[in-house]
């Protein structure tokens, strides 16, 4: 097996939970926190918001390494896709699938589908770009948007930085996040997709 065979493996998932342990600590060590959400506040105020609101009146260059995480997250996301995407399908328990079809996803297997992580029935272009798929991306952006605000950041900052420094807001935050997505999985959910 040659190196490029072993890096398109499945890995295992301590790999990434070691990796993220690093780069916790590495900003521990720095001073800064980790989370996506402030790069949006980032890219705000680069372009141009802080003009109109309050808010976002800060000098960017302060968090512009935030901006480097976004565009490797992109391309690393990238490279896992495609230059390192395993030929076999993704491995979705009985369960899970019978789960998923009974909402009406139906999961993809092939590789041509996207290998079982993304449902096209529900992710593809013709979906969201129809009124229901529209208002949903709508709604569902501003609760996020809203949600993070609120909360004083996402799940990233919360549940990794947060978490790490020992913050009992990020421990609350992070309760809420996982409620909440019980709550949209299991009862928002059905009802959404049914109609």
């Amino acid at each position: 097996m040659n190196i490029i065979e072993f890096i398109g493996q499945p890995w295992h998932w301590s790999v990434s939970g070691f990796m993220i342990a690093v780069v916790v600590f590495l900003l521990l060590y720095a001073g800064g926190r980790f989370g996506l959400s402030s790069s949006f506040d980032t890219l705000c105020t680069l372009g141009g918001a802080g003009k109109k609101i309050a808010y976002f009146k800060r000098d960017w260059r302060e968090s512009a390494w935030l901006l480097v995480t976004i565009v490797g997250a992109v391309i690393g996301g990238w490279i896992g896709s495609t230059l390192l995407q395993s030929p076999d399908p993704v491995q979705i328990s009985e369960n899970t699938v019978q789960s998923l079809n009974a909402l009406g996803v139906i999961t993809p297997v092939s590789k041509s589908e996207g290998l079982g992580f993304i449902p096209l029935d529900v992710f593809t272009f013709p979906n969201i770009l129809t009124v229901k798929g529209f208002l949903l991306m709508i709604v569902g952006g501003f609760l996020v948007g809203f949600g993070t605000r609120y909360a004083g950041g996402c799940t990233s900052g919360h549940a990794i930085s947060g978490l790490a420094n020992l913050q009992f807001g990020s421990l609350i935050a992070v309760i809420g996040f996982f409620v909440g997505g019980l709550i949209m999985t299991h009862l928002l959910y059905p009802i959404i997709f049914s109609l």
